[in-house]
């Protein structure tokens, strides 16, 4: 196939997927917490009840050193009255560029129900004995993984990167405690929650908790 034909599939194809024509779930906003966490877990209940695929997936976006965005997807370890936690390697992208720049955003989409959460704030990295704790109740694959280490660095070839992890699972199984001093929990203190309901009709609910001095406010914005 030839780059133009790839081309041609590619559209046809995107612009053929269908998008919120029904089955979306309902958003009253009339009775919705004061603190935006409750909603949050209210809703992340509801998509796990709903058949979500990974719905503890989210987006993380940071920006480095230039200023320039950042992106990726990984794992929401909780989210409780000290905001949404995570974890990462502190020598991983993320976690230099959170070191320089402390604030990020998350991205939860939960397509089934047409919803979507976006939340903004300040992260900070919690001490070693809870980020040990953190790494403690994963599996032993997770165990391998962060004792695989050299996150975002360039690898030279698969067969490095099979001889590496093989190494790390024999010891994750040996030593299930196996400290890992640069693995980080953090946790993002969110000043801005959005929360955002598809309508089939495109007339779509928005919801923004916005921190203030004197608390939460609650805003609706134009779709």
């Amino acid at each position: 196939m030839s780059s133009d034909e790839q081309q041609r599939v590619f559209r046809d194809v995107l612009r053929g997927l269908p998008t919120w024509d029904n089955g979306l779930a309902r958003f009253d906003t009339g009775d919705v917490p004061d603190v935006p966490v409750v909603l949050f877990q209210r809703w992340f209940v509801e998509a796990v009840g709903a058949g979500a695929v990974e719905p503890h997936a989210m987006a993380l976006a940071t920006v480095d050193g230039d200023g320039r965005p950042d992106v990726r997807t990984l794992l929401l370890h909780d989210a409780d009255e000290r905001g949404w936690h995570f974890a990462s390697h502190a020598t991983s992208a993320k976690g230099r560029q959170l070191a320089a720049s402390p604030w990020a955003a998350l991205g939860f989409y939960w397509p089934a129900q047409g919803r979507q959460v976006r939340v903004r704030g300040a992260v900070s990295a919690a001490g070693s004995a809870e980020s040990r704790a953190d790494l403690a109740v994963r599996s032993t694959g997770a165990l391998a993984a962060a004792l695989t280490g050299r996150q975002s660095e360039v690898l030279g070839s698969t067969e490095e990167l099979a001889r590496a992890s093989g190494a790390a699972w024999e010891r994750a199984r040996a030593e299930p405690d196996a400290p890992v001093p640069t693995w980080t929990a953090y946790v993002l203190d969110a000043d801005e929650v959005e929360f955002f309901q598809g309508d089939a009709q495109r007339r779509h609910v928005r919801l923004r908790y916005r921190r203030t001095d004197s608390g939460w406010v609650r805003e609706l914005l134009w779709p």
